[in-house]
């Protein structure tokens, strides 16, 4: 080979090797400014949910984390995270959600800024999710019907060794599957396990207490709550020692588990927390509540006139559950309230109201309902053709039955007028009717119903509908 042709070659061999390596430091690049990227994406969380004005959260549903009790939203869990959503000032969004799998997915796709959950913290978890500092600690416990009498035919466990050979029903993804694993592997012999993907764990303890399987495993202060309604069970069998029970953020992110770590921290210390725990794991009120058919775990119950409410409703096709959460709203379900103005009633009804609907007797419940629903119906049907969005019209329909039609087209026309979106409620309409106090917007032209105390509509609207999310959430149709 000729010195030219070798020289071709070796010109080529180190072309070939540049490429390679810009290639490489390329793509070792773009994978460090994504990482970067994902990283600053994930420490902008806190940030995130400042700006879009929504702390993003799930929780169980069950007697002690997130239920409905007399028509008002209730639980432990909950009311941590009022009082963190009033902490960063933003407003609380709740999802219930009972099966793990889908949470952490929710988690880890960005639909959930928080899991309020009691959840134990485990090595595996943290590879996929960042834990808080525990809420608090608790053990597992055997959950087991009470010893019968001597000489009776019974299945109670006094030891884990007894646990050889037994069947026990656990919710589906959690904890106590690696717990019952390990134990069957130190007492040295098998326990059948039995994930159930229906029940959550508060359904599988009340399943024991009916007899229908004879052990689940649950942490002990809900265990020792449970058994204050279910007087037949035992739960005294601990099976592990305490763990860390934490709430979940979305892995990397650092700002924002900074931020709950400290609260949760300094929050843990008020007066406020212990009583929170003692509304409900310790008072002795909480069996007398669990024992009440408005109840949502219980019957699924809003109030004592659900009967009344669904027969209308479905009549003039508006779901129940946003008519209990109007009326929850106007009366707190008290058929005997009145206002200064003379509104009364469970939809404070006013009489000229009732007289143009044909209500002869505001008192009687059915019939106050009736013209509560009648008249909902009347002030739909003027926006029904102007604002084909039925999730925009009802928050004009409820502003309306609370300041009146007239009040609210006024802040359309002066939507219009400042360039807004007169069929758009949130961020549009809204501010021209919290704002119609003011001489600036109610002496424009354009006003024909002049001065009102709009912020009391725009605060109606959104606690109906807050209301009516936490029905949606617990009640069924």
């Amino acid at each position: 080979m000729s010195f030219l042709n070798r020289y071709k070659y070796f010109l080529l061999a180190i072309i070939s090797l540049l490429l390679v390596a810009i290639v490489f430091f390329s793509v070792v690049e773009t994978k460090r400014k994504q990482k970067s990227e994902t990283g600053a994406v994930k420490q902008n969380d806190l940030m995130k949910i400042r700006k879009s004005g929504i702390l993003k959260s799930v929780v169980d549903y069950n007697s002690t984390d997130y239920f409905v009790y007399r028509g008002k939203p209730m639980g432990f869990k909950y009311e941590l995270l009022k009082e963190l959503s009033k902490e960063l000032g933003v407003k609380l969004e709740i999802s219930v959600i009972n099966n793990l799998s889908e949470t952490f997915q929710g988690v880890k796709n960005g639909r959930f800024d928080v899991v309020a959950k009691s959840l134990t913290v485990t090595k595996e978890r943290s590879k996929l999710i960042d834990f808080t500092v525990p809420i608090l600690q608790t053990r597992q416990v055997l959950v087991q019907r009470a010893k019968q009498k001597p000489g009776a035919d019974s299945t109670y466990i006094e030891s884990t060794l007894q646990l050889a050979g037994k069947k026990i029903y656990i919710q589906k993804n959690t904890s106590f599957f690696k717990r019952l694993q390990s134990l069957s592997e130190e007492i040295g012999a098998d326990i059948t396990i039995v994930e159930d993907s229906i029940f959550g764990v508060e359904q599988l303890v009340a399943q024991v207490a009916k007899g229908n399987i004879d052990y689940t495993v649950c942490d002990e202060n809900i265990a020792k709550l449970n058994k204050t309604y279910y007087s037949n069970l035992d739960v005294s069998l601990a099976i592990s020692f305490k763990q860390n029970i934490a709430w979940v953020v979305p892995k990397g992110s650092t700002v924002w588990k900074s931020y709950l770590n400290n609260w949760i921290t300094n929050f843990k210390k008020t007066k406020k927390y212990k009583y929170l725990y003692h509304k409900y794991f310790e008072s002795v009120r909480i069996a007398a509540r669990m024992d009440d058919d408005l109840h949502s775990i219980k019957g699924g119950k809003i109030s004592r006139y659900d009967k009344i409410v669904k027969k209308i409703s479905a009549k003039y096709n508006w779901d129940w559950r946003l008519i209990s959460a109007v009326i929850y709203q106007e009366s707190r379900f008290n058929s005997e309230a009145g206002s200064w103005a003379g509104a009364y009633g469970l939809m404070q009804i006013m009489p000229s109201t009732a007289k143009r609907f044909g209500i002869e007797d505001i008192s009687n419940p059915e019939q106050n309902i009736k013209g509560g629903v009648l008249f909902l119906n009347w002030i739909n049907k003027q926006f029904v053709n102007s604002i084909p969005d039925s999730t925009q019209r009802i928050k004009f329909v409820l502003a309306s039955y609370n300041i009146g039609l007239g009040h609210v087209m006024d802040a359309q026309r002066l939507a219009e007028k400042f360039g807004k979106n007169k069929t758009v409620w949130d961020d549009n309409v809204d501010f021209y009717l919290l704002n119609k106090s003011s001489k600036f917007y109610f002496k424009d032209p354009v006003v024909r119903f002049g001065y009102c105390r709009g912020e009391e509509a725009y605060n109606y609207v959104s606690r109906v509908l807050t209301t009516y999310s936490h029905y949606l959430n617990v009640i069924p149709r």
